[in-house]
């Protein structure tokens, strides 16, 4: 880890967002007490936890594995935490029989692991980790095992069960739609470090590095040179061959930086928008259907151009090798420093 430094405020769900690699689980495992750090410290309400046992730590974690006993049911996994804590008999059926009506399992306590679905066991090892009331919940990749419908439903399910009990939480995951339908804050992950720490929103329309802004959604990311800036609006010449203008950072005339246009804020016309700022030549050289959305990979210049275009009724088609112009507007262009590598 490269000096990683977060503060997750009670009662919020944090999510932990990254690729394969860039230090989300080693971050988790330091918290939960797997791996010991070589410096810093990992705090718990004020108190400094980095040699406290994992055992003793007062957390709660579903692994992405779900790593249930197999050979005890339902309720003997929801119950096994309480009863290495050696809580009374009394609150340990109290607990679980609460810790099951919370994930809607209470009629499956006799049953074994191997007879459940993914999401069913999903939610046993949920309930497992709730049933203890820790101080902090972790899940780790918690809906990765899940199909793309389950995952839905699990993700609803997470955020309910998170809300009702109030739980402050940590999630980590790669998948962005997972992030940023559950997370009150996400940090943003790359390289060891965290670059960015704000609300779902604001990490998607106003990054402030060129990683999460590629990052995050289907992004097209126009490197060049800044011409002019006048009044808040930059104009840069991009390497690509044509002129952008958009909105950003505070630059200079000649300063190489990186224009952010979102592919859903690219518009595909057959002519040149007569009040188009920003608009180019493109031609289409793929067209890709995806149900709710169509996407168009074109050639611009000698850069590429994507645009990803609601699939509504009445809705222009382009067929591959149409000639036309992608366009998008000012406000939708964020101009950052080239700065750090992606």
């Amino acid at each position: 880890m490269d000096g990683v430094s977060l503060n997750i405020k009670s009662g919020e769900l944090l999510c932990l967002l990254g690729p394969s690699g860039c230090g989300k689980t080693t971050t988790l495992r330091i918290i939960a007490g797997f791996e010991t750090p070589d410096g810093g410290e990992v705090q718990l309400d004020g108190q400094d936890i980095t040699r406290v046992p994992p055992e003793k730590r007062d957390i709660g974690i579903v692994f992405q594995s779900y790593a249930l006993f197999p050979h005890l049911t339902v309720k003997q996994n929801v119950a096994f935490g309480l009863k290495m804590r050696r809580r009374p008999e009394e609150e340990v059926e109290r607990a679980v029989s609460e810790a099951l009506k919370l994930v809607q399992l209470e009629s499956l306590g006799n049953r074994f692991p191997r007879q459940l679905s993914g999401g069913q066991q999903q939610r046993v090892a949920l309930a497992r980790a709730v049933a203890i009331r820790p101080r902090l919940l972790l899940l780790d990749e918690p809906l990765s095992n899940l199909d793309a419908k389950l995952r839905d439903e699990m993700r609803e399910e997470i955020r309910r069960i998170q809300r009702t009990t109030g739980l402050t939480t940590l999630l980590v995951t790669h998948d962005q739609s997972e992030a940023l339908a559950l997370a009150d804050r996400m940090a943003i992950m790359h390289k060891a470090r965290i670059l960015q720490i704000d609300t779902p929103r604001n990490i998607y329309e106003s990054p402030l590095h060129p990683f999460v802004a590629s990052f995050m959604g289907q992004t097209n990311l126009i490197r060049g040179t800044v011409i002019s800036v006048q009044d808040g609006r930059i104009g840069i010449t991009s390497q690509s061959g044509f002129p952008v203008f958009g909105e950003g950072d505070t630059v200079r005339i000649g300063d190489r930086v990186i224009a952010i246009v979102k592919s859903e804020r690219v518009y595909i016309t057959r002519d040149r928008p007569p009040d188009a700022v920003n608009a180019t030549p493109v031609r289409i050289e793929a067209r890709t259907y995806l149900g709710a959305t169509v996407q168009y990979r074109c050639s611009a210049g000698n850069g590429k151009i994507t645009a990803l275009q609601l699939n509504e009724p009445g809705a222009a088609e382009y067929e591959v090798e149409t000639a036309g112009f992608a366009s998008w507007r000012e406000s939708d262009c964020l101009i950052l420093h080239e700065g750090a590598d992606l």
